[in-house]
């Protein structure tokens, strides 16, 4: 899949493709049922697929401070658009300018001028443009006489409940894995780098990849989980804990995995953590040996829980 970045990629050197646009944080079932029509449309058409989408959430610009976290970062989110064949993916910078377009400017020089639109394939309650006057009823009706058709997806329900990325989001916060796994499709995953920490989990015989993950990625429900961790590639049981590691006083709320039958320095590495289960509330221990002794229960029902693969 080709990537572009910015207005300043356009314009794509294609007689003529086929579109959807969203932000598609998560690349929920949902999504993918737009994008996987888009594919489908691009290919009954002998015509290349293109997504496009925000480097971040929009109403982080919008409304700064009522933004939700994400549940992607935009190269999870590229990888995952990836994988329903999409030919490129579109990133944009969503500034307070790019805000203010009209509807009108987008599809004249976003979906004509810069990516040729010839077809374009939109979730049902996609908005674009200034104030969200842009809707896929608009392109729909208006497209035939700009020189392309448009057509809407229906919202995805599973289980009697509407997938979105809210509904993951509120989720997982509270410690459900169960809904986000099937919504999304997948088990939740989230991306970060290892940096050093206060280094007491060798002194408890656990030794633990600290996390820093982007300030606006999206933390689990506070509590201890079993799950894996990938490092370059290679996958590892891992027990996770999301918390502020209280019987050591009160910390940030962070992200921390023992990596099951590893040794090695992981410091610097990238590190994908893929949660599973939930296992417990995390606690205050009276001391460091009760909280090691956890550990090891939580290690067993790890192992117990989470599969080879």
């Amino acid at each position: 899949m080709e990537r572009l970045h910015g207005l300043e990629a356009l314009p794509v050197d294609a007689a003529g493709t086929v579109v959807t646009v969203g932000f598609f944080d998560g690349v929920h079932l949902g999504h993918r049922a737009v994008l996987g029509r888009t594919v489908d449309a691009a290919r009954e058409r002998g015509l290349p697929s293109v997504a496009v989408t925000f480097d971040r959430h929009p109403r982080e610009v919008l409304t700064p401070g009522r933004e939700p976290r994400l549940l992607t970062t935009v190269d999870r989110k590229a990888a995952l658009v990836e994988e329903t064949g999409i030919d490129t993916l579109l990133v944009l910078e969503f500034t307070e300018d790019f805000s203010r377009w009209p509807a009108e400017r987008f599809v004249s020089d976003v979906l004509l001028g810069g990516l040729h639109a010839d077809h374009c394939v939109m979730g049902a309650n996609f908005t674009f443009g200034h104030k969200a006057a842009g809707t896929v009823e608009l392109l729909i009706e208006r497209g035939p006489e700009l020189g392309f058709t448009a057509e809407r997806v229906e919202l995805v329900e599973v289980q009697g409940r509407r997938v979105s990325s809210s509904s993951v989001r509120e989720a997982i916060a509270q410690g459900d894995l169960a809904w986000p796994g099937v919504a999304l499709g997948r088990r939740f995953v989230l991306d970060g780098t290892v940096v050093s920490g206060a280094g007491r989990g060798h002194g408890l015989g656990f030794p633990t990849a600290n996390l820093r993950t982007g300030p606006r990625l999206l933390l689990p429900g506070r509590g201890i989980y079993a799950g894996r961790a990938s490092v370059e590639g290679t996958g590892h049981l891992a027990a996770i804990s999301v918390g502020t590691n209280p019987t050591f006083g009160t910390e940030p709320l962070h992200v921390e995995a023992y990596l099951l039958d590893f040794d090695g320095e992981l410091v610097g590495s990238e590190i994908a953590v893929e949660f599973w289960a939930y296992l417990r509330d995390e606690v205050r221990f009276d001391a460091p040996e009760e909280l090691s002794a956890a550990i090891a229960e939580d290690v067993r029902r790890t192992r117990d829980l989470v599969r080879e693969r």
